[in-house]
């Protein structure tokens, strides 16, 4: 069986890593070091010239540990290369950075993060990058793209909604029209979707979420050809968010155990939103492997899991969810997604807080709008704890 053929965990586990290390340490060292000496000007010079392989020489270009999970981070993702961030917004603006310039346009989907559509808006437009942000379609992309369009930015599934986008056919269509995708798919994980396996030239990840899985770090990788790959570490040297090498060792750690950790929480949140499709007190739930969810077709077509979040609207409005919430007793209030915790917030309170109910309601976030992410506790106890703070309603 060759590598490619491996399972999720095996790949997890073993993939991106040499047999047996030079210092024969099982796991990834961490090298706490931002410079790197040379023995003598000579092997200054062959490494300068391409003839020696080598850390380089300081460390916002590189380092050992941070290498060890970008060769990892690419494994799992089925890539050539990767590289590693200090977070997924340093990831996303990096990349767009260094793929972009002034009179070029860019394409997002309308449900991408916010504070991506946030960065292309504001920042991207004062370089002079036209951008347009139109409804994850291919038929609304394909209105959108010019002779000067050079990115599509999507996203899937998406924040808080979890709409599922036709990736063969914006791929198809991207393609025709000379134009690159990247895919935000941080929801999705490497086990859920497999991005460039349909032809998306670059996927994009925040490893704070579930390939760290244990809320404890942050990151973001982006993963894609050689070449990508290449000229996004050039931008990254001198824009300069480059990842920890602590960070990068637990990052490793944690993705070894995500398909594991995965498999119960895909289980768990579909269970759940079962749950709370059912209730009297929930308005609408959106979970993509439900068949009321509007994706639910090309959650089928493109998805092995639904993933952690389960978004629901509380009959009540804005009252009912902080009455919820706060009866909860093991979900955390906080943002963020994918780790081992249970994690619940309401958006109109948290991403949104700023915003009024109109305002709101005009980007389509619902005031009874709570979104949970599901951790790897065991399934009756969130259970129970979901019908005893629906019970407060």
């Amino acid at each position: 069986m060759g590598e490619k053929d491996r399972g999720p965990s095996t790949t997890a586990v073993h993939g991106g890593e040499p047999d047996v290390r030079d210092d024969r340490a099982l796991t990834v060292p961490v090298v706490l070091s931002s410079t790197y000496p040379f023995a003598d000007t000579a092997e200054l010079v062959d490494y300068m010239e391409g003839r020696r392989t080598r850390p380089p020489e300081y460390g916002r270009y590189g380092n050992p540990t941070v290498a060890a999970a970008e060769a990892k981070l690419a494994a799992v993702e089925g890539g050539e290369a990767a590289v590693l961030m200090a977070s997924g917004m340093a990831a996303i603006t990096t990349t767009l950075l260094a793929m972009l310039r002034k009179g070029q346009h860019l394409v997002l989907t309308g449900d991408v993060y916010r504070k991506t559509r946030v960065f292309a808006r504001d920042t991207l437009a004062r370089f002079g990058v036209e951008v347009d942000v139109v409804e994850p379609t291919v038929e609304a992309v394909a209105a959108a793209i010019r002779p000067t369009t050079k990115v599509l930015f999507t996203e899937s599934p998406t924040n808080p909604y979890l709409r599922i986008v036709d990736l063969d056919g914006l791929v198809a269509l991207a393609r025709e029209k000379r134009v690159r995708t990247i895919l935000d798919a941080t929801f999705a994980t490497p086990v859920n979707l497999r991005p460039l396996a349909h032809g998306v030239d670059l996927v994009v990840h925040s490893t704070t979420k579930y390939l760290g899985g244990h809320n404890d770090i942050m990151g973001g990788v982006v993963v894609g050809s050689a070449a990508m790959i290449g000229a996004i570490r050039e931008q990254l040297g001198t824009l300069g968010a480059v990842a920890d090498p602590l960070g990068a060792f637990l990052l490793v750690r944690g993705v070894k155990t995500l398909a594991l950790r995965l498999a119960r929480q895909n289980a768990s949140a579909l269970a759940l939103a079962e749950l709370l499709e059912r209730h009297p007190a929930v308005e609408r739930v959106w979970y993509p492997m439900l068949a009321s969810h509007p994706d639910h077709a090309l959650a089928r077509r493109y998805l092995a899991g639904g993933g952690a979040v389960v978004s629901f609207e509380l009959r009540g409005g804005l009252a009912a969810g902080t009455r919820f919430v706060d009866a909860l007793r093991i979900p955390k209030l906080a943002p963020s997604l994918g780790g081992v915790e249970s994690l619940v917030e309401q958006p109109a309170l948290m991403s949104y807080y700023e915003l009024s109910p109109d305002e709101r309601a005009a980007v389509g976030i619902r005031e009874g709008l709570v979104r949970l992410s599901i951790g790897i506790e065991d399934l009756e106890d969130l259970a129970a704890d979901l019908q005893q703070a629906l019970a407060h309603l």
